[in-house]
């Protein structure tokens, strides 16, 4: 029986091994007109610095406002962000939804080094189109290791982070205890290690009953950044939660950040 045991646990770790980046990255290629979800914004596209065109959707921002970057999390595409970005651009904001490499109608396969050049030509999209205006970064689950690295080279005006772990084989052992994660991952966004030095204001968002990265995580997260930060913790909320994703507490609550740290 321990043979039998070890055979299966050695196939599975295997699987996983070889599958990671399948089971990690969760691509959606079909995207709508943008006319029928986002009326009035721009679908605009913008290279990476290893030669891939990237796509997304841009509001421009009132006079002043700032423009914030939308980080996916692991599935889906930016037409799975609508919602957040209409309300953003209902406060009077800028907003770039984007897609990383794999995703939506962009080329390429997603990985962290790649995520992480992604991110910057977002960044300098925005920085060029928008001149003057701050610049928030706004990640989601895996987005917000992605915008915390990014953070760490250039630091935006603020930080918001919805749902992040603390590193992702954190997260991963929440979901797969008997299997040795920690040793296996190629990609590992280890957030923990990187907020301590983002020179931005922090906002974490998390959901107190977050099935897929626990709540614990995100208050770990706060406690390993610096000040000014501020934490919000939605009651009963699950990680896909509309309450939690785009909900009007969590919108007030990142304007009234905003208004009270861009003013300083």
């Amino acid at each position: 029986m321990l043979a039998v045991i070890v055979v299966v646990a050695a196939v599975a770790g295997g699987g996983l091994w070889s599958l990671q980046r399948r089971l990690i990255y969760l691509p959606d290629k079909r995207l709508p007109s943008i006319d029928t979800v986002l009326p009035g914004w721009r679908s605009v596209h913008f290279e990476s610095s290893d030669g891939l065109t990237l796509g997304g959707w841009f509001h421009l921002p009132r006079p002043a406002a700032p423009v914030v970057i939308v980080f996916n999390g692991n599935a889906g595409n930016r037409a799975g962000r609508t919602t957040l970005g209409a309300r953003f651009a209902d406060a009077g904001f800028g907003v770039l939804l984007f897609d990383y490499r794999g995703y939506g109608d962009n080329p390429g396969h997603p990985t962290e080094a790649g995520l992480a050049l992604d991110a910057r030509a977002a960044s300098g999209f925005v920085v060029r189109t928008s001149p003057g205006h701050p610049v928030v970064y706004f990640g989601e689950s895996l987005g917000a290791a992605v915008a915390i690295e990014l953070a760490t080279d250039r630091p935006p005006a603020a930080l918001i982070l919805r749902s992040p772990f603390t590193s992702l084989p954190d997260a991963a052992a929440v979901h797969y205890p008997f299997i040795p994660v920690r040793a296996m991952l190629w990609d590992e966004y280890p957030s923990i290690d990187r907020i301590g030095v983002v020179d931005a204001p922090v906002l974490i968002v998390a959901g107190e009953s977050d099935r897929i990265v626990p709540a614990g995580q995100s208050r770990r997260l706060y406690e390993a950044a610096p000040e000014p930060k501020d934490l919000l913790i939605i009651a009963g909320a699950d990680h896909n939660d509309a309450e939690l994703t785009a909900g009007a507490t969590v919108i007030d609550h990142i304007e009234a950040f905003l208004a009270a740290q861009l003013a300083d």
